[in-house]
């Protein structure tokens, strides 16, 4: 589980960015200043900063500045108003990972928040070998009973997501930001559906019962960690 920390000094919308961003994988922490954001990252560690410009006691590119002098890795989303072309570069060049202008997508926002998240999640060395399946997503191949498997991008992704969360419900919201961050600002709810059935009709012995890719009825889909034959959907 990750922890984000976001320095946002308008009330409505740092308290709206932290229901928009708090899932099972991610955990919100909302400071109003910058102060108040150094005593912070002094005490705790976070897995990326979300970082608005202008705030009431600094500027945050000076403090962006600040944390990369003192060898900070952490990921840095800005947020700011300011959408010239030349208060991107230098939001960058400053040491940012991504920049978002306001007014902004929620889902687009998510989207770029889940896709420097899983920047530090180091990729499996090797196939990942569960029952009579082997899973390379380095290499990205994939087989059922020692046969190759053909999977697309978009199944790829999402099967990735559910083994390594195996054993876990992981929600329809929640796979929709990790599989479709191309940063549309909507995707068709049908469209995780219908890869899911690809998913098990490539994967499962009997697609219409399936024994790994399981439906948790009202939330969303969960890998499961110990398939039973007599198990239904």
């Amino acid at each position: 589980m990750k922890t984000i920390l976001i320095v946002e000094d308008d009330w409505a919308l740092g308290d709206g960015l932290c229901l928009a961003l708090k899932s099972p994988e991610t955990v919100p922490f909302l400071c109003r200043t910058l102060s108040a954001a150094r005593e912070s990252l002094a005490e705790k560690t976070f897995g990326l900063l979300l970082l608005d410009v202008n705030l009431p006691d600094g500027n945050g590119l000076d403090f962006l500045r600040e944390l990369r002098e003192s060898s900070c890795s952490m990921p840095v989303i800005l947020l700011t108003a300011n959408d010239m072309e030349t208060d991107i570069v230098v939001g960058l060049e400053s040491g940012a990972d991504d920049y978002v202008t306001k007014p902004f997508s929620l889902a687009v926002l998510r989207a770029r928040v889940n896709a420097q998240l899983r920047r530090d999640v180091p990729a499996p060395e090797g196939p990942l070998e569960i029952e009579h399946f082997s899973f390379d997503f380095q290499r990205m191949e994939f087989r059922r009973d020692g046969r190759l498997v053909e999977l697309s991008k978009t199944e790829q992704k999402l099967l990735h997501v559910l083994v390594e969360n195996r054993g876990r419900t992981m929600t329809r919201a929640a796979l929709v930001d990790r599989v479709w961050t191309d940063g549309a600002e909507y995707v068709d709810e049908n469209a995780l559906s219908v890869t899911v059935k690809r998913l098990r009709d490539k994967l499962e012995e009997v697609p219409s019962r399936p024994r790994f890719l399981k439906t948790v009825y009202g939330l969303g889909y969960t890998w499961v960690s110990a398939p039973s034959k007599d198990r239904t959907s």
